[in-house]
């Protein structure tokens, strides 16, 4: 019998759901690299249903119960009271999503003496220290590609929402004004507009993808370049490195992991090179930017706006300045969790489990740390500096 301890996001402030306001959602199969998705022998839940939620249980509870495991289900993650640090010491598996990640770092990995799998509901798993589960023997794994889209639409929706300078036209309607000079003073089109993406993986792939009926020019920065096909359909013009690409850029938008060479990549020398009245749209990690950099930048208007829905830490404090610095369209860590990227990332979690339990592989997509290495999808996405400072 093992502890199994997931830590979830809580309930609306009303209560969980009694009803949804739609009745079903798309039932996607297949991923557009071809990937085919999460196929767990069975779910006990309804898609669309709200599973991230401490309610929710991610569907699990019928199933970990009926193997005789024990299931504990919280939100309270942080300090040493929290519950999460009580169940640490004997917990074997710890499952939670990066919109409330129970960080897993070098101490509470050397406290979580029986833990063998870290799995994260989603894709991301940066609050795991990757070179800790490596020196502990953890396994580490996450549902990729299960809410790709789901991240692509809302930053593709943020790019939109603040060029059109949306949100700030809304509150006018809101607040029973009619006052268009206000309105449109800083909104514009996109099309002709240059917008590039600092890494093209799954999710920058598909923002540029998304991007190219506007008729914008796009630009993309890659560790990996992509294929000539690639570039040629989409109308790419590539950049050996993220500085060239800013310079020319009126939007930029960013798809990296978070790992030592992209923690802090836009600070003040680097948002200095951007043109001024440009956009920033950060759906990866918060710390890809320096937070006070991006709070002088749109102060002064070198910036136009900033957006994202990714910050540190999550939850944020309610004094966390991106919450009220100007022209921000943020929102909570939400654009991964919609109803419908759960319905696909609890089944992945579900398959994940299925395979760990019956002893066979787990998908080497979904796989980042194991046998005490970087491995699968994680030897392609991450790197781990041996000697590297960390910053907390």
């Amino acid at each position: 019998m093992a502890k199994i301890l997931c830590v979830l996001y809580p309930d609306p402030v009303n209560g969980y759901p009694k009803t949804y306001a739609r009745d079903e959602i798309p039932n996607i199969t297949v991923y557009d690299n071809g990937q085919t998705a999460p196929t767990p022998k069975a779910i006990d839940f309804k898609p669309g249903e709200l599973l991230g939620s401490v309610s929710g249980e991610l569907g699990l509870r019928k199933y970990l119960e009926g193997l005789g495991h024990e299931f504990i289900v919280t939100s309270d993650k942080e300090g040493p009271d929290s519950e999460f640090e009580k169940h640490l010491p004997d917990a074997e598996i710890i499952i939670s999503q990066p919109f409330w990640p129970a960080y897993l770092g070098p101490e509470r990995l050397a406290k979580a003496k029986k833990l063998k799998l870290a799995l994260t509901a989603g894709i991301g798993s940066d609050h795991v220290d990757l070179e800790s589960a490596i020196k502990h023997g953890v396994t580490v794994a996450e549902v990729t590609g299960s809410n790709s889209i789901s991240v692509s639409e809302h930053a593709v929706m943020m790019i939109l929402s603040l060029v059109r300078n949306y949100i700030p036209a809304h509150e006018w309607a809101e607040k029973g004004g009619w006052n268009i000079a206000d309105c449109v003073e800083r909104s514009y089109d996109v099309e002709g507009m240059h917008v590039g993406t600092v890494a093209a993986g799954r999710i920058g792939l598909a923002i540029l993808k998304r991007m190219k009926p506007f008729d914008v020019h796009l630009h993309y920065y890659a560790r990996h370049r992509l294929s000539k096909e690639e570039e040629e359909e989409l109308g790419l013009t590539f950049h050996e490195n993220v500085e060239d690409m800013v310079k020319v850029c009126d939007v930029v938008t960013i798809n990296a992991p978070l790992h030592p060479e992209t923690h802090h990549m836009f600070d003040e020398a680097m948002i200095k090179k951007m043109k001024r009245g440009a956009y920033i749209v950060n759906t990866a990690r918060a710390e890809i930017c320096d937070r006070d950099a991006i709070v002088r930048a749109v102060e002064s208007g070198h910036l136009a706006g900033y957006a994202g829905d990714v910050w540190n830490p999550q939850p944020a404090p309610a004094d966390h300045p991106w919450r009220t610095m100007p022209w921000n369209g943020m929102t909570p860590h939400m654009s991964g969790t919609s109803l419908s990227g759960q319905a696909r990332y609890t089944a992945g979690t579900r398959e994940i489990l299925e395979c760990w339990f019956e002893g066979r592989p787990i998908r080497e997509d979904y796989v980042i740390v194991d046998g005490g290495k970087l491995a699968g999808t994680g030897a392609l996405s991450y790197t781990v500096l041996e000697h590297h400072h960390h910053h907390h």
